[in-house]
């Protein structure tokens, strides 16, 4: 355990240690994604990611990670909305575990999309599908 992070977590308590430990394997996991992996060969390359990427790389890790239990894992990290995520950046950025460009504001996340929805979405189950599966072989 990083004690940064146990730091900011004794600091504010909303959060769980995992909420920032996700948000920072989810930095990586969108600069992969995106090309902009910290890993490439020329240092100056831009390996920026803006909010909304990051945003949207954070719901595809999740739903590969937790599936249909992400908007569940989310709630119990105190993880509510894009605001949240925005708010574990910042604070992440202000231990120096992650880094920002001038361009870069907490606004970036303010209220960008229904973070639990976005997380549910694609697994709602319908009573259609309970009766379908009662009724097969």
């Amino acid at each position: 355990m990083d004690p940064r992070i146990l730091e900011l977590c004794r600091e504010d308590a909303r959060f769980a240690y995992e909420a920032y430990d996700f948000v920072g394997d989810a930095v990586k996991f969108t600069q992969d994604r995106l090309g902009r992996a910290a890993d490439r060969t020329d240092p100056d390359e831009d390996r920026h990611i803006s909010g909304a990427e990051l945003l949207r790389g954070t719901v595809d890790l999740a739903i590969r990670e937790f599936g249909m239990m992400a908007p569940v894992v989310f709630k119990l990290w105190g993880v509510k909305s894009t605001d949240d995520v925005g708010e574990l950046v910042f604070k992440l950025i202000k231990v120096k575990l992650l880094s920002k460009s001038d361009r870069d504001e907490p606004n970036d996340f303010r209220d960008l999309f229904d973070l639990h929805q976005t997380l549910a979405d694609g697994f709602a189950l319908t009573l259609g599908d309970a009766t379908a599966k009662r009724g097969s072989p």
